[in-house]
């Protein structure tokens, strides 16, 4: 059994941004924080309404760096790591399902005292986002949604050949033995531009272990059995749907297709769509700049509309 001070020096080691985190390529600081025994890292940089950008799979808060390097300017940026992704830990037994991130996510907000957030939120992040949105009624008042989904996929051949192929057990066992999601995924959700192998090692360097890389492994199977929390949050989204919502789609995305926009499309009805051709699933780092433009448009917009009604600026 390890000593106190033992016990103390690794909760200490934990709470430590690794010397592999390069400073000029993730300029921000990193903070840490203990969320229902999770050490939790998180961003918090610059002032201004608040921006909650969620991450999916396999990536963490990095996946937002070009975005919230340009953003912070105006905006005060938040993103955090789920445990066992990026620089967070997970307490034991922990096991890595979207509806316990969303756990995890409601209690960070609720221990920043977050009000008035804009939620950002693409692939895992907005299904996990708009939980936390349900769950937290008020605190939410826009929604940056991109290519994402929000309802049970069971029973569409596409995610269902995706979560039996990728989330069966010879998948896994690559993906924890070779960081098989890091290694395709990364590549492939970027149409727009190559990954560079700076960026490369940074999601690699997150999952550099098969204990780490148990995180991504768990979630591509989590399409189809997490059916239940799905369906819970497709019934709540009547709670959401008069939100301001932004949906912002890379085209070239081989896993979430028009089918999936259309659908955001239809439940938001006050939505502005903008689409960002020949990017992929990782939009907002393919071409962070249009997505900057976007969500600065858009917020311009929903500034004046505002003034116009006599409401506070956002």
């Amino acid at each position: 059994m390890p000593s106190q001070e033992g016990a103390a020096m690794a909760d200490i080691t934990k709470s430590v941004r690794p010397s592999w985190v390069d400073d000029d390529l993730f300029p921000f600081e990193s903070r840490f924080i203990d969320i229902d025994g999770h050490t939790v890292h998180y961003i918090d940089e610059g002032s201004g309404p608040t921006l909650l950008f969620l991450h999916g799979n396999p990536t963490w808060s990095f996946l937002w760096r070009d975005v919230i390097r340009a953003l912070r300017e105006d905006f005060r940026c938040v993103a955090l790591d789920y445990p066992g992704f990026g620089l967070s830990t997970p307490q034991p037994g922990y096991r890595y399902l979207p509806e316990e991130h969303a756990d995890v996510v409601t209690g960070f907000v609720d221990a920043l005292g977050l009000d008035e957030v804009t939620l950002v939120g693409q692939d895992w992040g907005g299904l996990i986002g708009l939980a936390v949105a349900q769950r937290r009624p008020g605190v939410f008042d826009r929604l940056v949604l991109a290519n994402t989904w929000a309802w049970p996929l069971n029973g569409i051949l596409h995610f269902e050949a995706f979560s039996r192929v990728i989330g069966g057990l010879p998948s896994r066992f690559l993906i924890r033995r070779f960081n098989v999601l890091v290694n395709t995924f990364i590549p492939t959700g970027h149409r727009r531009r190559k990954p560079t192998a700076a960026e490369m090692s940074h999601y690699r360097r997150a999952l550099d272990t098969p204990g780490r890389r148990q995180a991504s492994a768990v979630l591509p199977g989590r399409v189809l059995a997490s059916r239940d929390f799905f369906a819970e949050v497709e019934a709540g989204l009547t709670d959401l749907a008069d939100l301001p919502t932004l949906i912002v789609w890379g085209d070239a995305d081989i896993a979430f297709r028009p089918q999936e926009r259309e659908r955001l499309e239809a439940t938001f009805t006050d939505h502005k769509t903008v689409i960002v051709e020949g990017a992929g699933t990782y939009v907002e780092s393919d071409a962070p700049e249009e997505f900057v433009a976007a969500i600065r448009d858009w917020t311009a917009t929903q500034r004046g509309d505002a003034s116009r009604a006599g409401e506070p600026d956002l």
